[in-house]
């Protein structure tokens, strides 16, 4: 079973370009988007549900071209949930949840930190970990039933490697002690990310480069885009990548094979 994730930053902007024949190319069977930006009445028909898939939409109703998560699948799942169960945390479309008979899959467009209120102080960083927080302790209710595979924008980088400029960034949102503590609580609670599984230490593998700076030129990224699987799974990845030739976004495409 193969899956594909992708931040496209905007789906009626990137499913508009060339780039976009990347899912006409992709032999996922699951792909989730992340930051579509989109209702699904705002996308043609022939974008929202192209023929052979099953298609989801999540989008924000708090606010208008904002957040959204979408999930096509070659696969009819047995369930498919909209947001996470905690009330505080619904409202801006950013979770997909689909139940296989193998497995429990999320699509994720975690938050990022926000404004900016101090040095290391930003807005929205304690409900960025509380979101956090509520997704783990739902997957590790799940897990009681069936392993889990989560994909998407994770909005931190880990570790040191994670990004090309780690000492510069130690107090910008994405790369806070407190954010990169969770990732850890996250792996030693048995979440394997699936990346570093198999390619171990890795230099220079990121999945967003500013657009600001012309980063993506030099390589000057961060790796934020992440498949995890729970421990469970281990044994069973064949493969994980990421597709940085990949344009059309601020992002690129990662990738997750698994043998189920």
């Amino acid at each position: 079973m193969r899956f594909a994730s992708w931040n496209v930053n905007g789906f009626r902007s990137l499913s508009a370009k060339p780039d976009w024949d990347w899912f006409s190319r992709t032999q996922a069977d699951v792909v989730g988007l992340q930051e579509t930006k989109a209702s699904p009445e705002q996308i043609p028909e022939a974008r929202r549900e192209p023929q052979g898939w099953h298609s989801w939409w999540a989008a924000s109703t708090v606010k208008k071209g904002y957040s959204g998560v979408a999930v096509f699948s070659r696969r009819q799942p047995l369930n498919v949930e909209y947001e996470l169960p905690d009330p505080d945390y619904q409202g801006e479309g950013r979770t997909l949840h689909l139940e296989f008979p193998e497995l429990h899959f999320f699509n994720i467009y975690f938050p990022n930190g926000g404004e900016e209120l101090g040095k290391g102080v930003f807005k929205r960083v304690p409900y960025k970990m509380g979101f956090f927080d509520a997704f783990f302790e739902y997957a590790e209710d799940l897990r009681q039933d069936k392993p889990v595979v989560v994909c998407g924008d994770f909005n931190i980088s880990h570790r040191e490697i994670d990004l090309a400029r780690p000492r510069e960034n130690e107090q910008n949102t994405g790369f806070l002690p407190v954010e990169r503590a969770w990732m850890d609580r996250f792996t030693e609670a048995g979440y394997v990310d699936t990346f570093r599984h198999v390619h171990g230490q890795e230099p220079g593998a990121y999945t967003w480069w500013s657009y600001k700076t012309r980063a993506r030129e030099r390589n000057i990224g961060w790796r934020l885009d992440y498949f995890f699987v729970s421990q469970e799974l281990r044994n069973h990845v064949r493969d994980a990548w990421i597709e940085n030739d990949v344009y059309g976004s601020d992002h690129c495409p990662v990738g997750l094979a698994l043998e189920l």
